[in-house]
């Protein structure tokens, strides 16, 4: 795992060190969730996925850059045209991949739920099966069972 990208404002140029900083994090966080998504796709259980922790990392690198924008500390005016739009190209990059990402989160967290609930229904099963009580709370009627007492050995 690599180390996140400095996050601070460069004071050479007009933004464009930070741009950079800004797209390599964003490249790091895409090939993060693409990675994350190709283990999904193959029906891994969202909790058992090593791209959790390094995604949440990387994430929280993005939002305070974003942050720091946002507080004009940081400055990513830039005036390379070619630098904008590639900024721009991978912010709509990320989305995609995210978006993707949203969709197969949720269809995990959709099939561990159905996981689950197969299992606490065949615990269901299993203890009404065994239960001397029925639905109401009472007692089950148990059958009668005879015992003769002319047992010879």
């Amino acid at each position: 795992m690599k180390a996140a990208p400095s996050i601070q404002a460069s004071s050479s140029g007009p933004g464009e060190e930070g741009v950079k900083t800004l797209i390599a994090l964003i490249d790091e966080l895409i090939a993060v969730v693409v990675e994350e998504n190709v283990e999904l796709s193959k029906g891994l259980p969202a909790s058992r996925l090593k791209q959790v922790d390094e995604k949440g990392r990387l994430a929280g690198a993005f939002e305070q850059r974003v942050a720091a924008c946002t507080a004009h500390v940081a400055n990513l005016n830039v005036k390379d045209r070619i630098l904008r739009e590639q900024l721009m190209g991978k912010i709509a990059e990320l989305r995609t991949a995210m978006d993707e990402n949203l969709i197969r989160l949720r269809a995990a967290i959709e099939a561990s739920n159905r996981r689950i609930e197969a299992v606490m229904q065949a615990i269901r099963e299993q203890i009404a099966s065994v239960s001397p009580y029925g639905a109401a709370g009472r007692r089950a009627p148990t059958r009668s069972v005879s015992c003769g007492t002319n047992v010879r050995a």
